[in-house]
């Protein structure tokens, strides 16, 4: 599919009515009632993001994110629901998780299209949610994602929540990625945000990475500003190295005022030393009336932007080909 229709279809995706199969194993652990709300999501890429977002809509979860082989170092993992996501089902470091739950004979679920990770849920009788594959990279499938985990972790009234702002992610997210990706035109961006939205800003940097094949990089107040803003006080040897870069701010109003305080403060600072600030938002957008309506078009918006720079920058923007080259290399 190419890859403006896969940003345009997007509020399709909030459609998607997910179902979990092989439910009685859940049920003796509570599960399947929504008793727990202990998770650990396992996955990589696209695959894990999902669960990042769900922690910026509901910071009350307690919820792990695992993003490498095996699973999570916690003390505590036979009390939670062991979550492996892998759009593809193939995906090596998702498989190994499984596969350690499974031995370890925790309580497991798993997400995707197909696959070998699908093939042993089926094969072994664990839960699972099977995602539509419409042809789509697995960073696009954030809504199909969404839902499936909150589906697993029996949250419906949250579901309800992110279908109500499907009609609501059209109106000037396109015009504004557009405008933003003339003003990054041969620029490395550089994403900052509160900590709360942290997983936005890795959504941006990861979105600029595999859609433009650009360089980008994020970083979250405070810390920030104990350190990296630092290393743009440049000398006039030093100014070559940081002179293409350009930022990006996440503003959120509800962020703590003290936060918003560092973002103004560091603003000036890096405008006054001559770098560019944009903002991550579409002032066109109003009445940000959800979390999700928040999250989803702040993405769309950074799709947009990713896409159209792609084609500013000659890129293909759809495939990751460097990604398939070194898959092959480590078989």
């Amino acid at each position: 599919m190419a890859l403006d229709k896969a940003i345009k279809d997007f509020p399709k995706q909030i459609e998607f009515e997910p179902v979990v199969e092989n439910t009685e194993k859940l049920k003796p652990f509570g599960f399947a009632q929504g008793k727990s709300r202990k998770f650990a999501v396992c996955g990589m890429g696209g695959s894990h993001l999902a669960a990042d977002l769900i922690k910026i809509a509901r910071p009350d979860l307690d919820i792990i994110i695992h993003s490498s082989y095996g699973l999570p170092e916690i003390g505590d993992l036979d009390e939670r629901l062991i979550i492996v996501n892998s759009y593809s089902g193939n995906t090596e470091e998702a498989l190994d998780s499984f596969g350690e739950a499974l031995e370890k004979k925790l309580n497991l679920a798993a997400i995707s299209i197909g696959g070998k990770l699908l093939e042993q849920a089926q094969n072994k009788g664990i839960a699972f949610v099977k995602i539509p594959d419409t042809g789509i990279q697995p960073r696009m499938a954030l809504g199909f994602f969404v839902l499936a985990l909150l589906k697993l972790m029996w949250w419906d009234e949250e579901i309800a929540k992110v279908k109500k702002i499907a009609g609501d992610l059209d109106s000037g997210l396109e015009d504004a990625g557009k405008e933003l990706s003339k003003k990054l035109d041969g620029k490395i961006p550089v994403i900052y945000t509160s900590g709360k939205n942290s997983a936005l800003a890795l959504n941006w940097k990861v979105i600029f990475n595999e859609t433009a094949k650009i360089p980008a990089f994020y970083n979250i107040f405070p810390e920030l500003n104990h350190n990296e803003m630092t290393g743009f006080d440049f000398t006039p040897e030093s100014k070559k190295l940081s002179q293409n870069l350009a930022f990006i701010f996440l503003r959120d109003h509800e962020d703590d005022p003290r936060i918003i305080k560092r973002m103004d403060m560091t603003q000036k600072l890096l405008e006054d030393r001559g770098f560019e600030v944009f903002p991550g938002s579409n002032p066109g957008v109003s009445g940000i009336r959800s979390p999700w309506h928040k999250i989803f078009s702040s993405i769309l918006i950074a799709e947009w932007t990713a896409y159209y720079l792609a084609l500013h920058c000659g890129a293909e923007p759809e495939q990751v080909p460097m990604v398939e080259e070194f898959k092959k290399m480590i078989k």
